[in-house]
């Protein structure tokens, strides 16, 4: 198995992983949400399963907008995820700043989440728009970086989970709303930076085709 193989094989089984995980929510059990925003979710269950439902959607779709194999055996099979990635990207923005001013954490972590939102819908749209115009190298570097953001939803959690084993140990850097509020710009900023890096236009919108291919493809 190549490194890109594997380093998307890795992607997919996280990605799938969260979307299990969450899908727990689709119970309407109060008793899954974390303490700290539990009355604030009841209090905003639409756009809370806005949310989830359109973000549940988006991360399950997203690996396979990275397949060549997948674009060149199956275009067909290819715009459908799309699609259905472009729609989960929808629901699941609108439900993130629905959410945003009420997200644990303080106004630091509601600007990183609204902030993420905002560039999450952004980005989808633009590569959208650039795949109805047939400038493929545009749309695959949009799609690129909406993917990297859809992943901040499996970053976020292995950050929390790398804080609670620290915090477990006697280790934490500060308090919980601390962490959880530097995890809302940590979770999906890095992600960005690094696929623009990947993505950016070299040579009239070819080497970096390229290299995304290379890098983020499989």
């Amino acid at each position: 198995m190549t490194g890109r193989r594997l380093l998307w094989t890795l992607a997919t089984l996280l990605s799938t992983l969260v979307v299990l995980v969450s899908s727990a929510y689709l119970r309407f059990d109060p008793a899954l949400y974390f303490d700290e925003q539990r009355a604030v979710y009841l209090a905003h269950q639409v756009p809370l399963y806005l949310h989830v439902t359109g973000a549940m959607l988006a991360l399950a779709t997203a690996p396979w907008q990275l397949s060549r194999t997948l674009r060149r055996r199956a275009p067909r099979v290819h715009r459908v995820l799309g699609r259905l990635f472009g729609a989960g990207v929808l629901v699941g923005g609108i439900g993130g700043l629905g959410l945003a001013p009420t997200a644990f954490g303080g106004p630091v972590a509601r600007v990183g989440f609204a902030a993420l939102a905002v560039a999450w819908l952004s980005t989808t749209a633009l590569g959208i728009s650039a795949a109805r115009r047939r400038d493929l190298a545009t749309h695959r570097r949009w799609m690129v970086r909406a993917v990297a953001l859809t992943f901040a939803a499996v970053t976020l959690r292995l950050y929390l989970v790398a804080w609670g084993s620290l915090d477990a140990a006697g280790l934490a850097p500060g308090t919980f709303a601390q962490a959880y509020a530097a995890v809302a710009w940590l979770a999906w900023v890095p992600n960005l930076a690094v696929a623009w890096a990947l993505t950016r236009d070299r040579s009239g919108g070819r080497d970096d085709v390229r290299l995304t291919s290379a890098a983020w493809q499989t």
